[in-house]
């Protein structure tokens, strides 16, 4: 009110002095309705690798997907057009996106981009098609370590609707000596086209599939004054690991659809900041990212009006330990404190999720089970988080509560199936979030 006030006042004296005054336009709402949060692909130069990533083994590493679920592939682009597809949580009637090249060492040219609506598979609805443009410009160069807003552009997007953006990377990253920026997991089936610049034609039969996200990090939406982010960081327990391909099951997911289900809380969106293989204190391989600790203000603080937050990450930390005893439980509890207490500078209620069971998996160890333990229990009884979402009473076996329940458990006894994500997103209170 002051600042308007003031304004007023310079406003009042510039016109008793017959000065020139510019209008300036009102200020836009923006809100992410879908986020990712972005991890880098090692360059392969002169090649064009279809085969899965060779990710080193620790001892007790994690075992791979289950047959019949993709893994993510290692692309490489020469001259061609990626049309990601993404899941909206909130609506609104202007949208931008951003494109990522934080993880490279080198500028990145974007030839063209666009936005639509999604139709079946890889095709688009034409009468919604938009070229984006970057400072009014149709093409841009992204430098090293950077990302790009685009301009607004009018387009009417409803909540949980499939939305397509089309990226075209006019030159040959496969001879490029720069990471590519990527969010390996994405769990969502996107089309790599042909030779050419093919952004936003309606319909073109890839050559490729990929089940990862390229150079687009996050679409925003217009929002009416009172919408907001929820945003839901952790590892591949948040990322959807295991959950079915395209079905949009993750438990971020669930809570979405809950959210607009309810007229209270319809102007939240949910975006999701996990990363498979995320850890919070240590580092891994490229395609899990960097720790919680050093991603915390791209991937949470830094987003356009978050409201609140809500954090499950530390298993990887307890299970992936490598060749030495890995942190200790104080360790992971000073991480989660120094993640509340950054939150809290920047006014956000943030909420601490308990880690789920994961006695059976590849990593599991006795001592790991006593510091997953010892940690759920300072997130319940501190009362430093804002709030507990208790993810471990939702999803574990009341015989045996060192384990997921069965139903819930997807083969790997530490990511949850449809089922178990399911539960995951009903078990948290909306309440928390009025």
């Amino acid at each position: 009110m002051r600042n308007r006030l003031f304004f007023a006042t310079l406003v009042a004296a510039a016109l008793a002095l017959g000065l020139p005054v510019q209008a300036q336009a009102p200020r836009t709402h923006w809100v992410g309705t879908w986020n990712t949060a972005m991890s880098w692909r090692p360059p392969v130069a002169g090649q064009v690798p279809t085969t899965p990533p060779v990710v080193p083994q620790t001892p007790n590493a994690p075992p791979p997907p289950p047959a019949g679920q993709p893994t993510p592939q290692v692309l490489q682009f020469s001259n061609q057009t990626i049309r990601n597809i993404v899941r909206t949580t909130i609506g609104g009637n202007r949208a931008r996106v951003v494109l990522s090249n934080a993880f490279g060492t080198l500028p990145m040219t974007i030839g063209a981009a666009t936005i639509a609506r999604r139709g079946n598979d890889a095709a688009i609805l034409p009468e919604t098609s938009r070229p984006l443009r970057f400072s009014g410009q149709p093409s841009v160069t992204i430098p090293a370590g950077a990302q790009v807003l685009s301009d607004a552009v009018d387009l009417t997007i409803e909540p949980l609707t499939d939305l397509a953006v089309d990226i075209f990377l006019p030159g040959d990253t496969a001879a490029w000596s720069s990471p590519l920026t990527v969010h390996s997991a994405a769990g969502a089936t996107n089309y790599v086209s042909a030779s050419g610049n093919h952004a936003g034609e309606t319909s073109w039969t890839p050559i490729t599939t990929t089940s990862a996200w390229f150079v687009l990090s996050r679409v925003d939406v217009a929002a009416a004054d009172n919408g907001a982010a929820i945003v839901a960081i952790g590892d591949s327990i948040t990322d959807g690991t295991r959950s079915t391909l395209n079905a949009n099951a993750r438990w971020p997911d669930v809570l979405a659809r809950r959210l607009q289900a309810n007229a209270a809380t319809r102007h939240l969106s949910v975006v999701n900041s996990g990363i498979a293989g995320n850890r919070l204190i240590s580092e891994y391989t490229p395609n899990f990212g960097i720790n919680l600790l050093a991603r915390l203000d791209r991937d949470l603080l830094s987003l356009p009006n978050v409201r609140y937050a809500v954090v499950l990450e530390g298993i990887n930390d307890i299970g992936m330990r490598g060749q030495t005893v890995g942190p200790t439980a104080a360790d992971l509890i000073g991480a989660h404190a120094q993640i509340v207490a950054r939150a809290h500078d920047r006014g956000l209620r943030i909420f601490g999720a308990t880690l789920t069971p994961f006695e059976g998996a590849a990593y599991f160890t006795a001592e790991g089970e006593t510091k997953r333990q010892a940690v759920n229990d300072w997130i319940r009884t501190s009362a430093v988080y804002d709030g507990v979402i208790d993810f471990d009473r939702a999803t574990r076996d009341p015989e045996h509560p060192a384990r997921l329940l069965p139903a819930y458990d997807s083969g790997d006894h530490l990511h949850p199936s449809d089922a178990g994500y399911k539960a995951m997103g009903e078990a948290v209170d909306i309440g928390l979030f009025r």
